[in-house]
């Protein structure tokens, strides 16, 4: 057993002197954006906010073709006086104005660059009268690692570094060889939207299946903060990216493909040469009715500023990509893989004894500059709950299964209350329905049920021990069909859609024959969305569940044998457990933490759905879900009762209700402009909010939640209440839960100075959870040992200090990754592990858990409860980290109130209005 891990972060060594490194920094200047404003202005182009430049497209062009340029201020294009360019040496005019003027023309019609060449002859011009000048580059000296400590203790590093450090980092790495097995890797530097990237080059190449196939170390460099932590981190995440040889789909169907491309620079001289490669986006354009260069891409400049080299043109990359990846003339192009272009035979991931040498390769590179992030050991011996015992030897053979079949038996029963359950099956292949069918005895321990009714009517029967259930099956037919949305673009695509969907509502109604007397729930095998990419929004998914919840029906879908390489037994398993989960029929684990949590104690988790103009439904829209979970009174109480808050009534509904009620449409959010995940603490700290649409929403929103959040608290006054939340999804709605914001044992909501927790609740707990959210915001890790042993373990870790409110959760691996020998080798496979590159490594992911309020020495005094005994952190973190295990679930990625929260997500799912056409409801 692995008594210690190791996290892939480092911060600033509190011992040593501040990193500084001289630098040359350029602003834009008045003059030049005044004069890039005209042009933009003159140009037609529409902006979301007319006080800032689209100069993204010309940052990634002087990230690819100035010499020494580092990093590009945030902002830089808002006005002339903030940082715009940091680099090694002063990129000369003659390089600067080519590069301004050739995107300058970009802003006009590729064939016409009259703009351009002019604003690079004024550039250079000695005419005072013509002349615009350039800015003059400055000396400056910058501390890497600045920072500015929270009221809450939390070090935050200058805005800048949240894109400057990581540029800096890439490149002192890059200069430096990675070697392993005998191979010698050298790196390139990608510039990220949240940091840099280090990309192995040339690939590397795997023989498999008569093909050659390609793939890159590649490490993702961060900058994060951790709550009451008073140094900020950086973050190296390591992982393999695959290069795509061959798409295995139409043009039309490429929504966008990123590809690096590597080139030399075309001016002689200059620092970092060839260690940049420049990021593009490859994708169809359905105006230009081809493919084309998108989203900012400086591809089609390049050509422009290099008249010597040939640069691949967008339909003859996505004809031959392994051409291009080889390299043609000097120039080399690489295009990212996605699994919806098809099949690779290299698998994704790394094992840890591979990452582990990258991690000590990144920290040798960055001694003595910033060191490793201490260790974290063990703090508790009770890693998992009270789960059932394995079968074996001493248990006897099936046991364990007895046992699960009669919890999941015993939670049905509770969550149907006497009521009948009503299952309908609707299938379209013939083996599907069969294993459906008979998985459902297994799982509930039940005999084979009786067929019922007509002997032409396929309708099943069981009934047992305060559960009946009765089950129909028939084909699917014309329901699992695409959605024929009209194609008619003059009219909006949400209003299309909507028809659409209510064409499939009216489908659903005809063949439905009243509402079930008890719980129904419909089971439907259906298409994988991957079949229906090919006509946008035609997928019947998300159609049939809001035409099944406007009949009272739940929804739970399963996909067609071909569409997935699940076994079917397995396939059948699990959509009966997410039926379960979704009729609240789930036990919560019980703990086995200590004497410090009350009995009584319930939990509440929070989730903000937010779905964009590119949600599943085309409409924007926020809903707050709170679901309770009572355990139960005491160890002999029976399992609890799953809750969700109806905002309307401001009250608690069983579970099954919340989700009908949360499939009722909800009228569009004018204006939506959210990002699905949120902005992370970085972004916030750089002020990369979007803005909202009308001025005042974003506030709106956020009061509006805050109120429900505030209301909902004073519900839960009545008995010990733990409130879960996960950072990252809830701190757009409440800036409060930001690192930058958080206090211990306070909470603070909108601009009034925060409060002590207990004024929402005495016995009230307050627990955050963050994942790496896409953003890295969680560091990688692996367990080690004193001989140099790496691997994997699950438990709940922290730092030595009592008082401690920030620990680790890490759960078990998979059956798949754990028969994998921990020091497999993919970038340099040995002569044992030829294979070893196709092998899928997967590693668990960190669950940072804060313990923001509990009952402490501190808490206790303020609210004059001296003589009570405190909490300790560590028991509610894990408390929280045994809440990750459930059921025979392999372990959650959040805790289970929370995984219940998203989930019901999943019933959100708005219909646009159509008041001009008047045929369309927004209301079952």
């Amino acid at each position: 057993m692995y008594h210690t891990i190791r996290v892939a972060a480092y911060e600033p060594d509190p011992f040593a002197e501040p990193w500084r490194e001289d630098m040359q920094v350029l602003r834009l200047g008045e003059d030049l954006h005044t004069e890039l404003t005209r042009i933009h202005t003159e140009a037609g182009k529409d902006s979301v906010r007319p006080d800032r430049l689209p100069v993204r497209r010309l940052n990634s062009l002087l990230h690819a073709m100035a010499p020494g340029v580092i990093a590009t201020g945030r902002n830089a294009g808002t006005e002339g006086r903030l940082p715009w360019l940091y680099a090694r040496e002063a990129v000369p005019p003659e390089v600067l104005a080519p590069v301004i003027g050739t995107w300058a023309a970009g802003m006009h019609r590729e064939e016409d660059d009259a703009e351009g060449v002019d604003l690079e002859e004024r550039l250079r011009s000695e005419d005072p009268a013509t002349a615009v000048p350039l800015p003059h580059w400055e000396n400056e000296s910058v501390d890497l690692t600045e920072t500015v400590t929270s009221a809450g203790g939390t070090a935050e590093p200058a805005a800048r570094l949240y894109s400057l450090l990581p540029e800096w980092i890439a490149f002192r790495l890059a200069a430096r060889t990675f070697r392993t097995g005998g191979s010698t890797l050298h790196f390139r530097v990608e510039s990220a939207g949240n940091g840099a990237r280090l990309v192995s080059w040339p690939p590397q190449r795997y023989e498999r299946r008569g093909r050659t196939w390609y793939y890159s170390a590649c490490l993702n460099i961060t900058v994060h903060t951790v709550p009451f932590t008073p140094r900020f981190r950086v973050h190296v995440s390591t992982q393999v990216r695959r290069w795509a040889t061959r798409l295995d789909v139409r043009p039309h169907q490429l929504g966008g493909a990123t590809v690096l491309l590597d080139a030399p620079l075309p001016w002689p001289g200059g620092p970092d040469r060839g260690h940049r490669l420049m990021v593009n986006t490859l994708g169809y354009d359905r105006r230009l009715k081809e493919l084309a260069w998108r989203h900012h891409s400086p591809a089609p400049l390049a050509p422009k500023l290099d008249i010597v080299r040939k640069y691949p043109e967008p339909a003859t990359l996505f004809a031959d990509p392994e051409r291009w990846i080889n390299g043609f003339g000097n120039v080399a192009a690489g295009i990212v893989y996605h699994p919806s272009i098809g099949p690779h035979q290299v698998g994704p991931g790394l094992m840890p004894r591979e990452r582990a040498e990258l991690d000590s390769w990144v920290e040798e590179g960055l001694c003595p500059l910033l060191a490793r992030v201490p260790d974290l050991t063990r703090v508790t011996r009770s890693n998992t709950p009270s789960l059932l015992p394995r079968s074996g030897v001493r248990s006897g053979p099936g046991v364990r299964d007895a046992q699960l079949a009669l919890q999941r038996r015993s939670a049905l029963a509770r969550a149907l209350n006497g009521r009948p359950l009503e299952v309908e099956v609707f299938w379209q292949a013939p083996e599907t329905r069969a294993a459906i069918l008979a998985e459902l005895p297994k799982l509930i321990g039940l005999p084979p049920g009786e067929k019922v009714g007509p002997a032409d009517d396929d309708t099943w029967q069981w009934r047992g021990e305060g559960v009946e259930i009765r089950v129909r099956a028939r084909p699917a037919g014309p329901l699992a069909d695409a959605l024929p949305v009209s194609r008619e673009r003059r009219r909006p695509r949400t209003v299309r859609l909507a028809e659409a969907i209510e064409g499939r509502c009216r489908l659903i109604a005809d063949g439905t024959v009243g509402r079930p007397d008890g719980l129904g729930v419909v089971i439907a095998e259906i298409a994988s969305r991957e079949r229906f990419a090919a006509v946008a929004d035609s997928d019947p998914k998300h159609a049939l569940r809001i035409a099944w919840a406007r009949q009272g029906r739940l929804s739970q879908f399963v996909n067609l044998p071909d569409d997935t390489e699940s076994g079917l037994e397995h396939r059948a398993r699990w959509t009966w457990l997410d039926a379960f989960r979704q009729l609240g029929a789930i036990s919560p684990p019980a703990h086995r933490v200590g004497a410090g949590i009350p009995g009584d104690l319930q939990y509440v988790a929070l989730w903000l759905v937010r779905h964009t103009r590119k949600g599943p439904t085309r409409c924007p829209v926020r809903r707050l879900v709170a679901v309770r979970v009572r355990p139960g009174d005491g160890p002999g109480d029976g399992p609890g009762v799953i809750d969700g808050w109806d905002t309307e009534r401001a009250e608690w509904v069983p579970y099954p209700k919340l989700l009908l009620m949360l499939s009722r449409a909800v009228e569009p959010v004018a204006g939506e402009s959210a990002e699905p995940g949120g902005p992370d603490d970085s972004a916030a700290a750089r002020g990369r909010l979007r803005p909202a649409a009308r001025p005042g929403v974003e506030q709106h929103r956020q009061r509006e939640t805050e109120r429900q959040i505030r209301a909902l608290l004073f519900q839960l006054r009545d008995r010990p209440t733990l409130l879960l939340a996960d950072a990252g999804n809830l701190r757009q709605c409440w800036p409060g839960l930001r690192n930058g914001e958080l206090d211990r044992d306070m909470l603070g909501f909108g601009v009034e100075p925060a409060q002590r927790h207990t004024l929402y609740g005495d016995d009230l707990r307050v627990v955050l959870v963050r994942d790496a959210n896409g953003r890295e915001e969680v560091a990688e890790w692996y367990a080690h040992d004193a001989k140099d042993r790496v691997g994997f373990a699950e438990g709940v870790w922290g730092r030595a200090e009592t008082e401690s409110r920030v620990f680790a959760s890490t759960a078990s691996t998979p059956h798949t990754v754990a028969k994998l020998p921990k020091g497999l080798m993919k970038l340099a496979p040995t002569a044992q592990g030829r294979t070893a590159p196709g092998k899928t490594a997967w590693n668990p992911g960190q669950l940072e858990i804060t313990v923001l309020g509990c009952l402490s020495e501190k808490a206790l005094a303020d609210s004059g409860r001296e003589g009570d005994l405190p909490d300790r952190p560590a028991e509610w973190a894990t408390l929280t980290h045994q809440l990750r295990y459930h059921d025979d679930y392999p372990p959650l990625a959040r805790p289970l109130p929370l995984h219940l929260a998203r989930l019901a997500g999943q019933y959100v799912l708005p219909v646009a209005r159509a008041r001009e056409e008047g045929n369309l409801s927004s209301a079952p």
